[in-house]
Order: C-alpha cells, then structure tokens, then sequence
C-alpha cells in the first residue's frame, strides 16, 4: 500500500473560480468528519466576496493569499451544540483536515490557517464575518486552483512512530520488523 503523500501547500491560485459543485463537495467532506458522540459541532462560512476575502489579511496577516484566491472556507465551533464539552476543537479539526484532503483529490490547492485559541484573531473574525458569540471561528481554509504546478512530499518518519509503549519495550511490533521496511 502506498503511503499518503501530501501536496506542498498552495499560496497562489488562478483566477478560476470554484463551482458549486466543488464547494458542495468539500464541505460534504467536512461534515463527514468525526466527532465525539456524533455532535457535530460545526458551522461554514463559504467566503467568495472579494471585498470580505480583502479584508482577511487585516486579521491573518500570513493569509495574504486569501484576498486573490477564488474562495475560502472558515470552520467554526458551535459552543451550544457540544455534547462532550471541550472536544468540539477536535471535531472542527477533523472537518478543516477532510477539506483539505478533499481539494487535493479535486486538483485544488488550499492551505490552513488557524484562529483559535488566539482571542484577537477570533474576536476580529467574529466581527468581519457577523458571527455570533457562542460560535468560535476555528480555522480558515483557503482554497482555488493552483497557479502553477506543485510538487508532492512525503513526510513520513518512523522516529516519531512507537510500538506499545514510549520508551522501555522492544519497538518493533509482534511480527517483529517495521512496517518502514519492506
């Protein structure tokens, strides 16, 4: 089986801008995340106006891209629909996490930038896009078609892989080689 590799990320984008049916097709995919107890905590902002896509780096300065790509997604924590207090972080994670997987598999380019827990850009986030108060905006995910060609990396290391325990046992696993070898 072949390893996962991961596109490098995307900080220049054409001018094309994405379909509804792309759009529909990664936030399928972020709500195809798991989450604790199935609470699915999440919320979406699809963020395709200029004038709003503009004023993002104002509050994510190294999110300058995000006024020249086509759109961005921003995934929000809904407070008021935790079931499992605390791990709604988690589940926006996840749905950030499957956004990204899902652009990659549509040819798309994207890059993550995160908001919570740092108040400020949550606050200011909050106000530019009119969200209320119990729902705290997680992660941005803009999104578009690469501008130019991207090469694949794989980041595999099996130094940060340990079988049974941390340190102490023997750490390679019962059948007794590395899944790293072949």
């Amino acid at each position: 089986m072949e390893p996962m590799v991961s596109a490098s990320t995307v900080r220049e984008y054409t001018e094309e801008p994405l379909s509804g049916e792309a759009l529909r097709a990664l936030l399928a995919s972020a709500m195809a995340a798991p989450s604790a107890g199935d609470e699915r905590p999440w919320h979406f902002v699809v963020i395709r106006a200029t004038a709003i896509r503009a004023r993002i780096p104002d509050i994510l300065p190294e999110a300058e891209m995000a006024a020249r790509a086509p759109a961005a997604i921003l995934c929000c924590g809904d407070l008021t629909l935790q079931k499992h207090v605390g791990f709604w972080e988690q589940a926006c994670a996840a749905a950030a996490e499957n956004i990204l997987v899902e652009a990659e598999r549509l040819g798309l380019g994207a890059i993550w930038h995160g908001i919570h827990p740092l108040q400020g850009r949550v606050q200011r986030m909050r106000a530019l896009l009119c969200i209320p108060a119990h729902v705290v905006p997680f992660a941005l995910v803009v999104l578009g078609r690469p501008a130019q060609a991207r090469q694949p990396r794989q980041r595999i290391d099996p130094a940060r892989v340990h079988y049974d325990a941390w340190q102490g046992r023997d750490e390679t696993p019962a059948e007794g080689r590395s899944p790293w070898t072949p």
